[in-house]
């Protein structure tokens, strides 16, 4: 028998995964990180709203008891799952974008650093001889 392909749930939240950067890290650096954390859950929760919402969009039947206080109880509820399947990370939209950060905070690293590095030396005065 063939089984579905599902994806199974992480053991732990990818979210939590440290930074990739090479630098230590200090208080700042790790407020960025959870703010990044949070706002890539904000996202992947908005988006899990829009496809749930495009998903109710397609009514199969018709709704016997429907009224207006039922669609704004289902947007409720839809925003609510959309949010708890976002904290669970199973789709890993969130971590994608934490990835992205990473990838974009490493590639500037070296670039910063050697533009620091190479400051002092352009810095020093070249037509001083006497």
């Amino acid at each position: 028998m063939i089984s579905p392909l599902r994806p199974q749930a992480p053991a732990s939240l990818p979210l939590q995964s440290p930074a990739t950067s090479l630098a230590p890290q200090d208080s700042t650096t790790q407020a960025q990180r959870a703010a990044l954390r949070t706002a890539a859950q904000q996202f992947e929760a908005v988006f899990l709203r829009q496809m749930i919402g495009s998903m109710r969009q397609a009514h199969l039947a018709d709704d016997m008891f429907g009224s207006q206080a039922t669609d704004q109880f289902r947007e409720m509820s839809d925003a609510n799952l959309a949010d708890s399947m976002s904290h669970q990370g199973v789709f890993g939209i969130a971590q994608m974008l934490l990835g992205q950060f990473d990838r974009h905070a490493a590639a500037a690293s070296p670039a910063a650093a050697a533009g620091q590095n190479a400051a002092p030396a352009s810095a020093s005065p070249t037509g001083s001889r006497q």
